[in-house]
């Protein structure tokens, strides 16, 4: 089953004033997150907290994201996207501005699911909403641009929280990006409308066999969420400890590691959007090509994570992490892309739950805590030369996904 509506025939303004506050409420999500992983050695220090402690503070976020995903997604392709998005980015908002209060780990824990539960189906709506007003051979690039939106999210959280923590304490650095959420979620509602994005609200019968068929209908669609998932393992747990890393092996101060994880998640987030690009022109006459470049970058990442982590502290490490970080995270706009050309429209949104859900449940869940979890056994940079292996993995879901996608792509459109 393939995509029976491609979208648009071009791009327009309202599409890109649509993907502009889109991606801006995507920032905000990962600010949210990332805001965690700036304070954390404050945090550390504070209430005394191990490594897998301080980890499961943000892999719960990553849980609860996996978890509620596709009944939430469900539920906004039934009852309207974008009141959705506005109630999900309030709550998230408004649990990120809790956790300023809290008074121990339980409390800043609890407030952290409530953070995961606001952001549940924020991704996977969201780019439904982007995907639904732009044509559908901008999907790679569209995808990867506004999956972008979480890195540069997490590089402001980080950076801006870093700074901020520093100056005024930790508490003051939830405080002021969750307010900053709150404004971009009041503003989305009075720009985006449903009635524009091309689709409507499905409140007839849900036929269940059809979306199970859409969803699990084969194993292509099974490898595009795990290859997705796996690879994200690596850029879910470098966005949490790159900050520790900087402090333990680098003697930078907070304000430095945040600021210099920032930095290193720019460069992700614009090997991303180039990533997307690549392969979009690179599919424009033959669409059959994304999984081989989605492997070309799993094989990349892998190698260089390899050389990274195996070399000692210093320049080369550094240079060989910034190389890494370019192609590591083109894997899931591609596996996005390759979603939304393989389901109907109207199931696009529950679609990238089941995205959202693998990314979340196979990368960014666990690998900040299992990270942390070995990092208390050995040290963080042992726990980090496992990076390359989830890397392999998503290289051979695309490899097994080849043949089937050009299969796929050859078909003529229902």
């Amino acid at each position: 089953m393939i995509d029976d509506e491609p979208g648009p025939a071009r791009a327009s303004g309202y599409g890109w004033a649509v993907f502009a506050l889109s991606f801006g409420l995507l920032m905000s999500d990962h600010m949210a997150r990332q805001v965690l992983g700036a304070v954390s050695p404050l945090l550390k220090s504070e209430w005394q907290l191990s490594d897998s402690e301080l980890g499961a503070l943000s892999s719960v976020v990553a849980v609860a994201v996996g978890v509620l995903s596709f009944p939430l997604s469900l539920a906004a392709d039934r009852f309207g996207r974008v009141r959705s998005l506005f109630a999900m980015a309030t709550l998230w908002s408004l649990a990120t501005l809790g956790g300023a209060f809290a008074q121990s780990y339980p409390q800043l824990l609890g407030a952290r699911v409530l953070v995961g539960v606001g952001e549940a189906a924020y991704g996977s709506v969201g780019i439904a909403v982007v995907l639904a007003v732009f044509p559908q051979h901008m999907r790679a690039t569209l995808s990867s641009s506004f999956l972008a939106g979480s890195v540069i999210g997490q590089v402001v959280g980080v950076s801006l929280g870093g700074a901020i923590a520093a100056a005024h304490g930790w508490r003051v650095a939830f405080e002021v990006i969750g307010l900053s959420g709150l404004v971009l979620a009041l503003a989305y509602p009075l720009v985006v409308r449903e009635s524009r994005l091309g689709t409507r609200p499905q409140r007839e019968k849900l036929v269940w066999g059809d979306l199970g068929r859409a969803l699990f209908g084969s194993r292509l669609i099974l490898l595009c969420y795990f290859a997705s998932g796996i690879q994200l393992y690596a850029t879910g747990t470098l966005a949490f400890w790159l900050p520790g890393l900087f402090k333990r092996y680098y003697a930078m101060d907070v304000a430095t590691a945040g600021k210099t994880t920032g930095l290193f998640l720019l460069v992700c987030a614009a090997g991303m959007i180039a990533s997307g690009i690549i392969a979009d022109r690179l599919a424009r006459r033959a669409p059959e090509v994304k999984p081989r470049v989605a492997m070309a970058y799993s094989l990349a990442s892998a190698l260089l994570f390899a050389g990274c982590f195996f070399s000692p502290p210093g320049p080369v490490q550094l240079a060989l992490l910034a190389a890494a970080l370019l192609p590591v995270a083109g894997v899931a706009g591609i596996c996005s892309a390759m979603v939304a050309n393989l389901t109907p429209r109207r199931f696009h949104g529950t679609a990238m739950a089941m995205l959202a859900l693998a990314n979340n449940l196979l990368g960014l869940a666990p690998g900040p805590y299992f990270t942390g979890w070995i990092a208390d056994r050995s040290d963080l940079l042992t726990a980090l030369k496992l990076l390359p292996l989830p890397c392999l993995l998503a290289l051979a879901a695309m490899a097994l996904a080849r043949r089937d996608y050009a299969l796929a792509m050859a078909r003529p459109e229902k």
